[in-house]
């Protein structure tokens, strides 16, 4: 849902703190730069992610004068910033803040505001900015921060005059965060933040153009309620969107009254416990065989805040061929844009579910519940077991033993985030974040920080880091955020000394030919590297290491801790959708090389 042209209409009404305070509006004059420190607490921003610079030096110079109620975590590269608020925003559902400088500091979010694009994260970045005089000019440390990001923002301001600027801030937040959420950019030139205007922050903004839907149609709801009844074979494909509308709730109870199985997305995984037996894992590309073939078979899909990307259909003409579709999702331009769909429910997860519930009867699924727990004996999922070898599906099954399904994991990209997907088994909403869309390496250990910032004080289950050689030292760096602030993440390097799924693919579809995918020439020792960074370092190469350096790395509270994983460095992910194919050509197991060609 983007925005491109919003003009503001202001609200009269007072704001109000986070403590439901009215806040004090000055009518002395006050800089741009405390303006903006005085909105952001007026929004109730708990904590900013962010690292000076010269063109918002005058932010931190407020920041250091007036102490407010917010947090500044200083990282140590801007990439890692908007992953940190994305870790943050997904774990705690509110919106992640970061603050960077011109320049350099801008670009260095690009990635980070781009995954949060693909994957509906709300966070809010801003960008300091040249003078307003000099936009244009080539001046130093200066980029087109608003031209760069407009494609990968639900909207973008510049702002040009200091009186539109808590104004302004209001608006970010709400665009962020409502509807489909999003990210938001809000670029300052340094003449903004050191001019002078009277302080008042809104209570709400009013934007033309900036159209939510209002409430779903309960026709159509009725009708997604007859094709239930009417259904021999249903199935719920939950995406992301659920756990984002805070919907998981509604979604169980939906599945356990009407006993339909239930396949999750990436995102959605969390969103319906893994150990009910209506539970069938994730689907797609790296999904269980068992989900797939539900989906191949059933006569009904009900799409509850999924998108159906690629990853998961494979081959659209070929996906779900026997199935009429409901689709329930926030944002209209979602609905039928890959699957053509026989009722569209366009609203809030959460409404929609609670109206669609007590219309749906208990229904016998008997019969097809049989046929899918026939599919999954046929073909479970499983690895190699007992020949004395480190595997990371057995690492990922002793972290989920360690705690239960009760802690917040955060994995990287590549093979070690689909046995992750794949072996974990998540129980609660909230408590697997990675990027998907993007599917950017390097997000793990930044976003496992942003999210232990953000549980602070309101969970007590351990932050789990699981991450991929490859991927940990892209933002390695940030271990210092985390040590310094005393954070105890324990943080799970499944080493394989490659970039594993790149490897994977050049093993199954390129001849094996293995391009720079070897790193086992140039990989650090990652224990020295975490004692480096004031961390505990511990490694395991054998099975029967696991369990005791789990028990060693859980007594340590009051510092990071980073576990080398030496695993098979040749093991494949499966079960595998190849690219183009259906998702019922899945490969189950290695075949002879070259196979797939």
């Amino acid at each position: 849902m983007r925005t491109d042209t919003i003009p503001l209409v202001r609200s009269a009404r007072p704001a109000l703190s986070a403590e439901g305070e009215p806040v004090a509006a000055s009518t002395e004059p006050v800089t741009g730069a405390e303006i903006f420190v005085r909105s952001l607490e007026a929004e109730g921003v708990e904590i900013v992610f962010g690292h000076p610079g010269g063109a918002v030096i005058h932010i931190y110079d407020e920041i250091a004068r007036l102490k407010p109620r917010f947090q500044h975590i200083l990282v140590r590269h801007e990439q890692g910033g908007t992953h940190m608020a994305e870790g943050y925003a997904k774990a705690t559902g509110r919106v992640g803040t970061v603050l960077v400088t011109s320049g350099p500091g801008a670009t260095n979010t690009v990635t980070g505001i781009a995954d949060a694009y693909m994957d509906s994260v709300p966070i809010v970045v801003f960008t300091g900015q040249v003078p307003t005089k000099l936009i244009g000019n080539d001046a130093f440390q200066e980029t087109d921060t608003i031209g760069i990001t407009r494609s990968i923002t639900k909207h973008s301001f510049l702002v040009r005059d200091v009186r539109d600027l808590a104004w302004t801030i209001k608006a970010a937040y709400h665009i962020a965060r409502t509807g489909r959420p999003g990210p938001v950019v809000v670029d300052l030139p340094k003449d903004v933040l050191l001019a002078k205007a009277p302080f008042a922050y809104p209570e709400e903004v009013h934007l033309r153009g900036y159209k939510l839907p209002g409430p779903p149609d309960p026709e159509r709801i009725r009708e997604a309620a007859e094709l239930i009844a009417a259904s021999r074979r249903p199935l719920l494909y939950v995406g992301g969107g659920t756990i984002n509308a805070n919907a998981a709730d509604l979604l169980t109870q939906l599945a356990r009254k009407a006993r339909i199985p239930v396949t999750t997305t990436l995102h959605g995984l969390g969103a319906f416990p893994e150990d009910d037996p209506l539970a069938l894992g994730m689907l797609g590309m790296h999904g269980t065989w068992y989900a797939n073939q539900a989906v191949q078979h059933a006569d009904l899909i009900i799409a509850v805040g999924a998108r159906f990307d690629d990853r998961v259909t494979g081959r659209v003409d070929s996906w779900a061929p026997y199935a009429k579709v409901i689709h329930i999702d926030i944002d209209p331009s979602c609905i039928s844009k890959n699957i053509p769909v026989d009722c569209a429910i366009v609203g809030d997860v959460r409404e929609v579910l609670e109206q669609l519930l007590p219309l749906v009867e208990p229904k016998d699924t008997k019969e097809w519940l049989a046929k899918i727990e026939y599919w999954r004996a046929e073909c479970p999922l499983t690895y190699e077991k007992g020949d004395g070898k480190l595997r990371a599906q057995y690492v990922i099954e002793r972290i989920r033993a360690r705690t239960g399904g009760h802690a917040v994991v955060v994995s990287d990209v590549g093979q070690h985030q689909m046995w992750t997907a794949q072996y974990f088994r998540f129980l609660h909403p909230r408590t697997h974040i990675t990027s998907g869309g993007l599917g950017t390496m390097g997000f793990a250990l930044p976003a496992a920080i942003g999210a232990a910032f953000g549980l602070r004080g309101r969970s007590d289950w351990p932050v789990v880091c699981i991450s991929g050689d490859g991927g940990f030292v892209m933002n390695a760096q940030e271990l210092g955020v985390a040590a310094a602030h005393r954070l105890p993440i324990k943080v799970a390097i499944i080493n394989n000394n490659f970039l594993g799924m790149v490897r994977q693919w050049q093993e199954l579809f390129h001849e094996n030919r293995f391009s720079h995918t070897d790193l086992s020439d140039t990989n650090p020792d990652f224990v020295k590297l975490a004692e480096a960074f004031h961390c505990v370092g511990l490694r395991a190469t054998r099975p029967e290491e696991v369990d005791a350096v789990l028990d060693e790395a859980w007594k340590v509270n009051d510092r990071p801790v980073v576990i080398d994983f030496r695993v098979v460095k040749e093991e494949l992910v499966f079960p595998m959708v190849p690219a183009g194919a259906s998702t019922s050509e899945m490969i189950t197991k290695r075949l002879t090389p070259n196979a797939f060609v």
